[in-house]
C-alpha cells in the first residue's frame, strides 16, 4: 500500500483510485497526510468551490446531479463532496457515496465522495476543508460541497465556497425556509427548487422582499434568485450561468482575494485548535499535572490554561 507521499503525484494526475486513497488518509489522519497535503496545496486554487445548502427534501442532491451533467456537457470535471452526519458507531459517514446520485458513477470526469462531519463544530469538519485541497489539486474544474442540510453545516459552508447556493423549495412549511434556518445572509445565489410545484412564485417574492430589506453596499454583489426543476434539467443551465457571473465579479471586484484569504485564515485557526486540543487531553503529563492541581484549589482554571497554552 502506497504512502501518502507516494500518492502525490498521482492525485496532482487526477487518477481517481489515487485520489479516493488520499481522502482515505484525510479522514483518517494518517500518518504522512499532513505532509502530502502541504504538497497538494500549493497546486491548489485553480477549481470554482461551489457550495450548495438548505433544507432537507430540497432537492440539493438531484439538484447537484444535474449541474454536474450540465458541467460535464460542457467538458468540464467535477468533484463532489456530500457532508453527511457521522455514524455514532463507526465515525462514518452515514448516507455514503453515489446513493444519490448513482447516475454520475460510471463518469470518469465525475469523482464523488460522502465526508462525515465528526461532530465539528458547526459541521464542517477539517476533513472536508482537507478534501476540497485534494480535488483541486487533482485538476477538477468545479468541486460542489453539498451539506446535508440537517443543521450541521449551512453557515460553516461560506467558509470553504467561493459561491454559496442555499436552495428553497415551495411547500414545506415555511414560506422561506432560507431565512428561518439563518442562511439568507451568506447566499450568493439563492435558487428554488422544485419550482413546478404551486407556490414558487410566493417564494421567489418572498426571498426578494428579503433581499430588497437587507442592508447591502452599492459595491457588494446583487444576489439573483433562480428558479430551478432539477428533476427535468429546467433553469439549471441559467444556474450554472449565475455561478460563472459571480466567479467573474470576485475576480473582477478583488472578492475572490478576500474570500481566499478568510478560508486561508479559517483554516489555519482550525488546525491550530486541533493542535491545541491534540495537546491539552487526560494521559499528557503537564494537563494532568495541571487538573491535579485546579482539583486541590492550588490553582485555578484561566491560569492552568494560560500557562499551558504559554508553554505548548
Amino acid at each position: 500500500m502506497r504512502s501518502p507521499a507516494e500518492l502525490v503525484d498521482a492525485v496532482l494526475a487526477g487518477e481517481h483510485a489515487a485520489v479516493a486513497r488520499m481522502l482515505t488518509f484525510v479522514e483518517r489522519r494518517a500518518d504522512g497526510v499532513d505532509e502530502a497535503l502541504a504538497k497538494l496545496h500549493q497546486h491548489a486554487g485553480g477549481a470554482h468551490v461551489l457550495g450548495l445548502t438548505g433544507p432537507p427534501g430540497s432537492g440539493k442532491s438531484t439538484l447537484v446531479t444535474a449541474l454536474s451533467r450540465h458541467y460535464r456537457a460542457q467538458g468540464r470535471t467535477v468533484g463532489i463532496l456530500a457532508v453527511d452526519p457521522s455514524s455514532v458507531f463507526s465515525g462514518g459517514a452515514i448516507l455514503g457515496d453515489r446513493i444519490r446520485m448513482s447516475e454520475l458513477g460510471g463518469d470518469p470526469g465525475v469523482f464523488i465522495r460522502s465526508i462525515a462531519t465528526r461532530g465539528a463544530l458547526g459541521g464542517l469538519s477539517r476533513a472536508s476543508l482537507d478534501a476540497l485541497t485534494v480535488l483541486d489539486a487533482a485538476g477538477k474544474d468545479l468541486v460542489i460541497l453539498e451539506t446535508v442540510g440537517v443543521g450541521q453545516a449551512e453557515v460553516d459552508v461560506i467558509s470553504a465556497a467561493q459561491t454559496v447556493a442555499v436552495v428553497s423549495v415551495p411547500g414545506m412549511g415555511d414560506d422561506v425556509q432560507a431565512i428561518k434556518a439563518g442562511l439568507l445572509e451568506i447566499a450568493d445565489v439563492h435558487v428554488v427548487n422544485k419550482a413546478d410545484r404551486e407556490g414558487a412564485g410566493r417564494t421567489v417574492a418572498e426571498l426578494r422582499d428579503m433581499l430588497r430589506l437587507s442592508r447591502r453596499r452599492a459595491d457588494q454583489w446583487n444576489v439573483p434568485i433562480e428558479q430551478t426543476v432539477a428533476a427535468t434539467g429546467q433553469g439549471v443551465a441559467e444556474l450554472a450561468e449565475r455561478f460563472a457571473e459571480h466567479l467573474a465579479w470576485m475576480t473582477e471586484h478583488g472578492e475572490r482575494e478576500r474570500r481566499a484569504r478568510r478560508n486561508a485564515a479559517t483554516r489555519i485557526r482550525w488546525v491550530a485548535e486541533q493542535l491545541v486540543l491534540d495537546r491539552l487531553r487526560p494521559g499528557v503529563p503537564d494537563f494532568d499535572r495541571a487538573v491535579d492541581e485546579v482539583t486541590a484549589r492550588r490553582g485555578d482554571p484561566l491560569s492552568a490554561a494560560r500557562h499551558l497554552v504559554a508553554h505548548l
